[in-house]
């Protein structure tokens, strides 16, 4: 996940984004800061839907074919 001063950093130029406005170098700052952020988001998300298993009420694994074959890619990186 991104750091804390990032986080920091990001609301702090939506907050002047909304208040004042921003530069051009803000503004792509707070751009390339905004696409991290939803990286490290996505990988945090991959990495949680990896470890789910879907059990139906029978005890039958039911983990749809489409998540199976994406923990297998994970698994021989």
């Amino acid at each position: 996940m991104l750091s804390s001063e990032k986080i920091t950093r990001i609301n702090f130029l939506s907050k002047k984004s909304k208040e004042e406005g921003l530069t051009e170098e803000e503004k792509r700052e707070q751009q390339t800061l905004r696409n991290e952020y939803l990286k490290a988001f996505r990988g945090s998300m991959k990495d949680t839907l990896h470890s789910v298993k879907i059990v139906d009420e029978k005890g039958n694994d039911v983990t749809p074919q489409k998540l199976k074959e994406s923990k297998n890619r994970k698994k021989l990186h």
